[in-house]
């Protein structure tokens, strides 16, 4: 108040307007409490004031003074001091917290009014991000959306089940099928039914699951097998970045998990072949044309399917593999023999597995498939022929080597012994067989009377270069 002004709130304002009939008896009290939400006690008390003091009694008694609660002036001093030298760009909360760990128990919130009051930070203006709904494209068949609905589809009544759809953004016609989960062949199995129906579409719209999106060891986009299914039937894929941007398939999933739900519990269906006859039979029928909206232009961007285009080799899971030399190939730790003739390329090219749906196995190479047949595991194991290295096969006893003499040849393949106490250049001993006794000797060189040993040498060597010393006689071979 100052002199004859006071300052009143605008609550404050209408405590008065209402307290004043109670003072001229034309209220009763515990209308003016019931009016004013406190008690009659409290309204007893502000009239007291009010004779006393005037319409200044009505005033908070705090006006113009500090809080009970207020934290001492030397604290905020010594707070905002320290955030102002060791965290100027520190927000509320994470000084709080810093501030905490030096002994200062000081709230957030004080905190945050602290900075403000001082300048020393400024808050942010989290603005939502505008979104709008995105037009519908113009021709049936220029995107399909797709997506797996995860329901208690029967209740309880029989397996868990996932719902697979994909709708047309265009016209909202839509084709789903039941599968035991959100699989790459479910996927499939639902793209080729949707092929076989409607032909190729421009684009697939989806979310970033594992079946559409794989990332490599580095964070490197790679190329899953639905997506190079895709890629071979050159239909384009749109990823997801938020479940609202593939709203339309998610709308269907929320009226499907509604009605279709009930359809299932009033047909009994408790298998999945219940479910999905269903399915095509009520519930995508009434969908189709209750649902369906009128596309904008009335063209048809579904292509059709070219000659080269085998749904069933290129729907289904591929791997690729080199022929070794032998034409084997592994895959799965199973060997496969492709029999002759050999293809040009075909040694040491790649090879592309397909395991189709229907449990079959095929091998194409370059565009023709080859006949093989499975490597069987006995002729893996069976007996090998001995190799001639090796140190533990066709080793001779050695009291059959001390009996048998050392004989220079053998009559077969041997092992050989290692070589102990001999440098890695001398060729290791050859063992000797079981009937070494039997072999013919090696003939021994006879020598004249006279003959020089250091002058000797084998036919056909060349002779070594000496001088020779006065009195030294040279022998005659």
């Amino acid at each position: 108040m100052d002199g004859d002004r006071i300052t009143m709130s605008q609550r404050e304002r209408d405590r008065l307007k209402v307290l004043a009939p109670v003072q001229e008896g034309r209220r009763t009290q515990l209308e003016a409490a019931r009016l004013l939400g406190v008690t009659d006690r409290t309204v007893r008390r502000w009239l007291r004031r009010l004779a006393v003091e005037g319409d200044g009694g009505i005033v908070h008694r705090l006006r113009g003074r500090p809080s009970n609660r207020a934290k001492v002036s030397s604290l905020r001093t010594a707070v905002l001091q320290a955030c102002r030298q060791d965290y100027p760009d520190f927000g509320p909360t994470l000084a709080c917290e810093k501030l905490q760990q030096r002994g200062w128990a000081v709230g957030r919130e004080t905190l945050r009014r602290w900075l403000l009051g001082a300048e020393l930070w400024h808050p942010r203006r989290k603005r939502d991000k505008h979104r709008q709904r995105r037009r519908r494209r113009e021709c049936f068949g220029e995107l399909v959306q797709a997506d797996g609905s995860h329901h208690e589809w029967l209740e309880g009544r029989g397996e868990k089940m996932v719902l697979l759809v994909m709708i047309d953004d265009a016209t909202s016609k839509t084709v789903a099928w039941f599968y035991p989960g959100e699989t790459t062949q479910g996927y499939m199995d639902l793209l080729g039914r949707y092929l076989r129906k409607h032909q190729r579409p421009v684009a697939l719209y989806t979310d970033k699951h594992s079946v559409f999106w794989g990332e490599s060891a580095d964070g490197q986009r790679t190329l899953t097998q639905f997506t190079r299914a895709l890629r071979e039937l050159e239909i384009g894929w749109i990823p997801a970045n938020s479940p609202q941007a593939k709203g339309r398939v998610e709308r269907f999933n929320q009226t499907a998990q509604d009605r279709l739900v009930k359809e299932l519990r009033l047909a009994g269906a408790s298998t999945m072949a219940q479910a999905n006859a269903v399915l095509e039979k009520v519930f995508l029928p009434w969908f189709n044309s209750r649902c369906r909206a009128k596309p904008t232009s009335p063209n048809n961007a579904h292509r059709p399917l070219h000659p080269s285009m085998h749904l069933k080799a290129i729907l289904c899971h591929q791997e690729q593999r080199v022929v070794a030399n032998d034409y084997t190939v592994r895959l799965a730790n199973t060997i496969y023999q492709l029999p002759p003739p050999a293809l040009p390329g075909l040694r040491g090219g790649k090879v592309t597995f397909e395991q189709r749906t229907d449990g079959t196995l095929h091998i194409r190479f370059k565009g023709q498939y080859l006949k093989y047949r499975l490597f069987p595991s006995a002729d893996i194991l069976g007996a090998l022929p001995p190799d001639p290295r090796s140190l533990s096969q066709g080793r001779t006893p050695a009291a059959a080597r001390k009996k048998a003499g050392r004989a220079a040849a053998t009559a077969g393949p041997c092992a050989v012994r290692p070589a102990v106490r001999r440098s890695g250049r001398t060729p290791a001993e050859p063992c000797l067989p079981d009937d070494a006794s039997n072999l013919p000797s090696q003939p021994s060189i006879r020598l004249r009377p006279g003959w020089a040993w250091r002058n000797f040498r084998l036919p056909g060597s060349r002779p070594k270069k000496r001088t020779i010393l006065s009195g030294e006689t040279t022998g005659q071979f």
